[in-house]
Parts: C-alpha cells; structure tokens; sequence
C-alpha cells in the first residue's frame, strides 16, 4: 500500500510518500519521498508559535512542499490535465478559507498526472486548529481531485509507531513489538503516559496536571533570554556544564509530584521555582546559565524516570517507547536508556531516531497505513486541537 502523507499540526508542513507493506505483527516501510519546511524562523520574533502565522505558511507551503516529495519519490509526471467544473467548484469551496492556496493548487494539479498512491493520511488532531485545517482541506481537495481515500491520524498516535519503527537498511520496519506497550510522549503540548494493550486501542494512564514539559523547557529558556526554540538551548547548556564539572551546582530545584501515588506530572511549580531563583538573582552569569539549564534538566528527567517506572509496574509493560520533540533530549535519552538496562532489562525500549522525534509526516504515513489495512478511511473529517488517543478505537 503507498501512502501519501500530510503533516501541518504546528510549525512544520510535512508531506511523505511511503511503500508500506505488512500488517500489525510485522511491517515494513520505504520512505519514497519526504519533504519538509519549519517555521522556526517566522515564530522567532515571538518566541513561540503564533497560530495565524503558522496557518498562512502551511497555506503557502504545502504545494512546494508536496511536489517536492512526489519529485523525490519520482512519482511527479507533468502532463496536461482537465478537471471538471463540478470538481473544480467542490475544490473551490474546499479551500475558500485557505488564503492563496486554492491557485497554487490548480495550477499544479492541471500540470501533474495523478500519483500512483492508494491512500491520503493526513493529521487530524491533536494542534493548533488552524494549522490543522490547512493541511485537512488541503487533503480533502487531492481526495476530490485524484479519486484517492483518506484516513485521519491522531498526531500522538503518530509519534508512537515512529518511536516503535526501526531501521532495516535504508528502510523502517515495525516487528516483534511484545504488549503492553507503555508510551511516554512528551512534547511541547503534550506530557503523558499511554499503554496499548491491543493495537491501535489505547488507555491514558497519567499526564501532566499543568504545563507540558516541552512548555517548561521553553518558558525557562526565555527567563533566561536563551534563542527560540529554547528547549535545545537549555539541553546544548546542561550538557556544557556536565562536560566541565566546574564546582558544585549553587541551584537546587524542587521535582514537583515525584512521590506521589499517581502517574500524573507537574511542571508548572518547576518552571515558577526558577522564577523566584531570578528574581532574587536576576541577572546570571554564563556559568550560572549553565548550572541553571542543568539542575532543571536534571529535574525533568528524574520525574519522567520516576513516573514512567511506577507506569511499567502497574501495566506489566514489555514495550516502552519514548515519543514526541523532547524524546531528542540528549540527558533524557540517556536516562531512560542506563535506567531500563538496570531496572528493567526484560522491557524492550524503543526511541526513535533523531530525524523522527520532531513533528514529521514519516510517522502520519505509518500510523495511516495502520488505520488504511482497517479501512478505516473518512468523507468526513475536522479539525480536533484536543484529540485525545483515547478517542482512537
């Protein structure tokens, strides 16, 4: 089955073609193009992203952006094509609130040949709804046009089957996954725990009760005016300041809930904990930066550490799996990885690779394929910023 995918829940406008073969018990994956545009830059200015912005990039990038991977996948064959009036009008009204697309669209569906795909994935939820609905409308008018189905994908779902796939030579495979499978997925809008015990069937265990970790990451960042995106920034500093082991930490940070009877996570008494470190001592150093960066990485990781192990023993979990932006954390990575090698040797970790842990529509392409071998394919389908996995039967 080739899946052709659409990523737009946040900054990055994502398309990817992939060669899917296989079923649940074992499947395997080639990537056939992959195209991608961040707007890290355009949301600089404002040290987050700002939700019309990211919409009217999506609207302006998604052609670029879709033939460049039909190129790549060697699948874009320029050839007059007639469309009908009846088609033209239903694509028209399908993107009439998507500002500039509608003509870069028509313009290139009359100068390319449909693609040899079976499917449309596309991101339904969760994100930012305008974001999402670009690239939903901009799904539903290939649909129109090309005669193609499309699945909706959950994006956390997404982020769990990228953690779940590995490399099998230039392609991924996903195989001998052993359940329950326990997912920690940590993002900017996101932080909580997920245990799929059935394929593709999930139950939330516990999550965060205020701000998302990746929100955390960059709140402190900008209390201590570090570049947008501030989570790297804060993580490139904790590593500095490990390498040097230059005198003893002066900070001592709280690590909010980690002895509570629960799986659920705090970050908000954190982030405020640092708050009241500045206003006592506003204006820091370098090195006290970097001591800063690392007391708060330090503090992070021990509570995701200590939840998810409290996680993997009230499931009996034999999978656990790390998705979702912060899952590239160098010192979370390295935690999870020596703590389940000492812990639990028996529980099989999988992260994914560093190219997947960011929003990206390699992971849309598989998690739709899952849903496509179930039919599971929608005329029907809007835009959902809180979609929980939960709702994903």
């Amino acid at each position: 089955m080739r899946i052709l995918a659409i990523e737009t829940s946040c900054d990055e406008t994502a398309v990817a073609i992939l060669e899917c073969t296989g079923d649940v018990h074992a499947a395997e994956f080639t990537i056939l193009g992959n195209a991608l545009l961040t707007q890290i830059e355009v949301h600089k200015p404002y040290g987050g992203v700002f939700p019309a912005l990211a919409k009217r990039e999506h609207a302006k990038n998604l052609v670029p952006v879709l033939e460049a991977a039909l190129e790549e996948a060697e699948l874009l064959h320029e050839d007059a094509q007639i469309m009908s009036n009846e088609t033209h009008n239903i694509v028209s009204e399908i993107l009439a609130r998507e500002p500039g697309l509608a003509e870069a669209f028509f313009e290139f569906i009359s100068e390319c040949e449909p693609p040899e795909i079976d499917a449309i994935a596309v991101t339904a939820g969760p994100g930012l709804e305008p974001a999402l609905w670009v690239g939903i409308n901009f799904a539903r008018a290939l649909s129109a046009v090309w005669d193609k189905p499309i699945v909706a994908v959950n994006h956390m779902e997404g982020h769990i089957v990228a953690a779940l796939a590995k490399a099998a030579g230039q392609n991924l495979e996903i195989k001998n996954v052993e359940m329950p499978v326990l997912a920690l997925l940590i993002s900017g809008g996101h932080t909580e725990l997920v245990v799929m015990k059935e394929w593709l069937e999930y139950e939330l265990i516990g999550q965060t009760r205020d701000d998302a970790v990746g929100e955390a990451f960059d709140k402190v960042a900008r209390m201590l005016a570090l570049p947008y995106p501030g989570g790297p920034e804060i993580s490139r500093l904790a590593e500095r300041a490990r390498e040097e082991q230059n005198g003893e930490n002066p900070f001592t940070l709280p690590r909010p809930m980690i002895d509570s009877n629960t799986c659920d996570f705090s970050f908000a008494g954190l982030k405020t904990s640092v708050l009241y470190v500045l206003k006592n001592r506003s204006d820091l150093n370098d090195q006290e930066k970097k001591h800063m960066a690392h007391e708060f990485e330090d503090a992070v990781a021990d509570v995701l550490w200590k939840k998810t192990a409290m996680a993997i023993e009230n499931t009996d979990a034999r999978t656990l799996v790390i998705g979702g932006g912060v899952s590239a954390n160098t010192h979370i990575r390295r935690v999870f990885t020596d703590k389940m090698s000492s812990n639990f040797a028996h529980v099989d970790l999988r992260i994914p690779t560093a190219a997947l842990t960011t929003d990206n529509a390699i992971m849309i392409a598989i998690a739709g394929f899952y849903r496509a071998t179930r039919e599971e394919f929608t005329i029907s389908i809007s835009a959902n910023g809180n979609l929980a996995l939960a709702d994903n039967k």
